[in-house]
């Protein structure tokens, strides 16, 4: 099984059998309905796409909430067939996995929040506060240079974890508790992958 998706819940600490403590995020992966077999032969590469939380009103091109493709080897193309689904029990307690959401977005910031630049002095007649300072030199070569630390668009990126420990595992009720924040707000979409 190559992954899942899932939705983030919120963060809460669980105790162990010794007593230690454990900051946790919970993610609830209900079951995933696999929308697609890929194959070598027909696609050129094995692959299966997955489907996740089915809308109030599908649409003939849009059925679920998110859609997702996960590699597979050429061996694993009979072990699944389209319309069938996948859980959280092919899981294990203690097994590390890689997760990927979109963080979130912040909007339009500064050079200070953006980039963790530092002030300017506050006092004595100073008009250098917030501001980003000097962005490049003169006449030559009388531009500013790509990649430049500048004010912009901040979060509501993808961001990609590897190797999150999972601390606890309840296919009941289908979460799956992973050890450390995850990114994103309460209710967003991560995608879950074997590593």
């Amino acid at each position: 099984m190559p992954g899942i998706i899932g939705k983030k819940i919120g963060m809460t600490r669980i105790f162990g059998d010794d007593g230690a403590r454990s900051v946790v995020t919970v993610i609830e992966c209900e079951p995933n309905v696999i929308t697609q077999v890929k194959t070598s032969e027909k696609d050129g590469y094995s692959a299966l796409v997955l489907g996740f939380s089915k809308l109030k009103n599908p649409r003939k091109t849009k059925q679920f909430k998110k859609v997702k493709e996960f590699k597979i080897s050429d061996e694993q193309e009979a072990e699944f067939k389209k319309g069938g689904n996948i859980t959280i029990e092919n899981f294990e307690k203690d097994e590390l996995i890689k997760l990927t959401a979109t963080s979130k977005g912040k909007g339009f910031q500064g050079v200070i929040k953006r980039h963790n630049f530092s002030r300017g002095p506050e006092s004595h007649g100073s008009h250098h506060h917030r501001e980003p300072g000097s962005i490049g030199a003169c006449t030559k070569p009388g531009r500013v240079a790509k990649g430049k630390k500048m004010p912009g668009r901040h979060g509501g990126a993808t961001v990609s974890l590897n190797k999150v420990k999972i601390t606890h595992i309840d296919p009941k009720k289908n979460l799956l508790c992973v050890r450390g924040p995850v990114p994103g707000p309460n209710g967003g979409i991560v995608t879950i992958s074997k590593y």
